[in-house]
């Protein structure tokens, strides 16, 4: 008889976990991807900001795993955003600047004739949203694009099913655009009512796609790209006010603190209240996506990356809206604070509150989320990037990598052409007009204000021999000098 009960208790189990695995295989699990333009590395609570305000994703934070290594694959946008989508490096697909690029003879006293780029995103490329796509996965993208001059090349014909206010534009105020608020010029998002602020309107937008398929029982990919918090800075009408006031009680008033940066100034204190605004309006939409999976009963199966496409932009020639130090610079330059970002990651069976410091780039998304999704791997399309489910599912774990970025342009923070390498602890960057080399111990110095190539040139030379290695075997080009 006692047999014959555990012979029932077993089948009981088993029936149980082949309707587990069933449900697993009829509910692939969501993604929900969501980029913010131009956030720093400390624009976070999480992340250490004391100014800036930011609940819902400090919650976040703490149902997931937050990476406090992780880069951008390029200090601006189009190549960035050019990495997620193929997986490969921006050197690999010809875009190594935003796009199409600043020109040479506006950048002050060039001395080098910079390479041309690739003014769109190839069509030969298999995006991550084709390959979720071809797994039966609706996509669905809201916001910034920047891939692409022409139709072409934007969303919906690059894997996408929907497309609302992604275009050429990298700036929604860009090509006569009206900026953060209706109407917006915008030729693939409608008009809202006057006034209507765009963080918001991108967030409706995702919400009722997310709805649709909740409906429909369909999985999706929901690539959430904001153009905040990219200039021009407009605050939010929520926010301007709170942040005002807070701005009053701050030392000095929060009066602009500086340090100089080769030919510009680096912001050194966060301040800036309609930057203020914009973050906590961006949070309070995060909040409501998280909201809305949690009622649709999605959240237990859904993964959510939530990252940035570069550094914070705290230089310009006096200085940028928000400051990320200790880090060095900031967007547009290759030092750490250009190339740090936020990274959260949250989903089924990803440890809760948990920290990592392996270094990740933004290629790395593209196998991390087929894995994650249990989906096949497209190893000839993300050749550079490299899985982060190991370091996920194990957060103390940390492993030695290299990266490279190169950017031989010139741009409106005052960088001038160049190209960087971290491995372990060391940085390297080379700056082409003079061929100046810097190198750093990221372990004993993140600001990057110890140069020790004195000390350490054997180091130095095998870096920069590497680094320029990784650069030709991905077909790289390099500026030369205007004669």
């Amino acid at each position: 008889m006692k047999y014959y009960k555990y012979l029932l208790v077993l089948a009981a189990f088993l029936l149980l976990v082949n309707s587990c695995i069933d449900q697993q295989q009829k509910h692939p699990p969501n993604i929900l991807f969501i980029l913010v333009d131009d956030l720093g590395w400390k624009d976070l609570g999480s992340y250490g900001s004391e100014f800036y305000d930011t609940p819902n994703l400090d919650e976040l934070t703490q149902q997931g795993v937050r990476f406090t290594n992780a880069y951008s694959a390029h200090p601006v946008c189009s190549p960035t955003r050019a990495a997620i989508m193929t997986g490969k490096d921006p050197i690999r697909v010809g875009i190594t600047d935003w796009i199409p690029g600043m020109d040479p003879e506006k950048a002050p006293h060039p001395q080098l004739r910079t390479p041309e780029i690739n003014h769109h995103l190839s069509l030969e490329e298999v995006t991550i949203a084709e390959a979720f796509k071809e797994e039966g996965y609706s996509t669905f993208f809201a916001g910034k694009w920047h891939l692409g001059e022409t139709e072409k090349y934007w969303p919906k014909q690059q894997g996408f099913d929907v497309n609302k206010g992604g275009w050429k534009a990298g700036s929604p105020s860009a090509y006569g655009g009206g900026g953060y608020y209706s109407p917006y010029h915008n030729p693939k998002l409608k008009d809202g009512p006057e006034g209507e602020y765009l963080t918001n309107r991108l967030t409706d937008e995702s919400v009722q796609f997310m709805e649709r398929m909740a409906s429909k029982e369909v999985p999706f990919f929901l690539y959430l790209s904001f153009y905040t918090v990219h200039t021009p800075i407009q605050g939010a009408p929520a926010y301007d006010s709170l942040y005002k006031a807070k701005k009053q009680n701050l030392p000095d008033q929060g009066a602009v603190q500086t340090r100089r940066e080769h030919r510009g100034k680096t912001r050194l204190n966060q301040s800036n209240y309609k930057y203020a605004a914009m973050v906590r309006a961006m949070d309070e939409n995060v909040g409501r996506l998280l909201d809305k999976l949690e009622t649709l009963g999605l959240s237990e199966n859904t993964i959510i990356i939530f990252t940035s496409d570069n550094g914070g932009l705290t230089i310009l020639k006096e200085a940028g809206p928000t400051a990320v130090t200790p880090l060095r610079a900031g967007k547009g330059w290759a030092y750490e604070g250009g190339l740090r970002i936020p990274l959260i990651i949250k989903g089924p069976g990803i440890p809760e509150g948990k920290v990592s410091q392996q270094p990740s780039v933004s290629m790395d998304y593209y196998p991390t989320l087929l894995e994650l999704a249990g989906l096949p791997k497209r190893a000839g399309q993300h050749v550079d990037g490299k899985s982060m489910v190991p370091y996920i599912n194990n957060p103390s774990r940390t492993d030695e990598r290299m990266l490279v970025w190169h950017y031989p342009h010139y741009h409106g923070s005052m960088w001038r052409p160049g190209s960087a390498i971290r491995q372990g602890q060391w940085k390297l960057i080379e700056f082409y007009e003079d061929n100046t080399i810097e190198l750093y111990n990221l372990n004993k110095d993140i600001s990057e204000q110890h140069n020790v190539v004195g000390k350490y040139p054997d180091k130095a030379d095998m870096l920069r021999e590497q680094m320029h290695e990784y650069i030709q075997q991905r077909g790289g080009k390099f500026p030369t000098k205007i004669e």
